[in-house]
């Protein structure tokens, strides 16, 4: 459906748009038909996954990228500071201020990957740990998810066990200021802000007691 109305004397032309419509349902279920893996690489799977339109019938090939779920940790010191990472991040050429994680391995529970990832990447441990919530990093072309950890009473405690590449520098900041500084554009990982946004929740709940 085309909607334009006529330009008055002197007015700019009006743009034309054209809308599809979609029936009182909602949009369609497209349904899978299969998919073949287009490359492999140690982080992640290249899928052409096809899938049919119900009502209109069409096949299309859709990029997927398959990648095990990963896991990103908020833990939180006796002394209410975050533990945080600063390294440098390959995507996007440039250092990133984040919070501990990584991938989960096959098979094994969120809450343990992120005490793992914690104890691994800053030599920091602690309890009660519990799971906050999980979100998809981008339903549009990743078919994994990412999960949140709260881990309470984190101490150093533990030898650090980097990959061969990593290179961090843990610090704690007070956890008013971390939540200041995402809030004021001094932490871009998309991740990382979904993590704290529901940190926040948690922290304010607690101070309001």
């Amino acid at each position: 459906m085309a909607l334009s109305e006529p330009a008055g004397a002197g007015a700019l032309p009006t743009t034309t748009r054209t809308y599809m419509t979609i029936p009182p349902s909602g949009p369609a279920r497209w349904e899978r038909l299969g998919q073949t893996t287009q490359a492999t690489t140690r982080i992640l799977d290249l899928l052409a996954t096809r899938y049919r339109h119900p009502a209109r019938g069409v096949d299309r090939d859709f990029v997927v990228l398959a990648a095990p779920d990963w896991v990103n940790v908020v833990a939180l010191t006796p002394d209410h500071q975050l533990v945080l990472v600063r390294q440098f991040r390959f995507g996007v050429n440039e250092f990133s201020l984040e919070i501990p994680g990584g991938v989960i391995e096959a098979g094994e529970d969120p809450v343990a990957a992120g005490l793992r990832e914690l104890r691994e990447e800053t030599g920091f441990t602690g309890a009660p740990a519990k799971l906050l919530g999980s979100v998809h990093p981008n339903p549009a072309i990743q078919s994994n998810r990412c999960h949140f950890v709260f881990v309470e009473q984190a101490v150093r405690s533990a030898a650090l066990e980097w990959d061969a590449d990593e290179e961090i520098e843990v610090t704690t900041q007070p956890a008013e200021a971390v939540l200041a500084l995402a809030r004021g554009g001094g932490i871009s990982h998309g991740l990382v802000l979904d993590a704290l946004f529901m940190f926040e929740a948690v922290w304010r709940a607690r101070a309001n007691r």
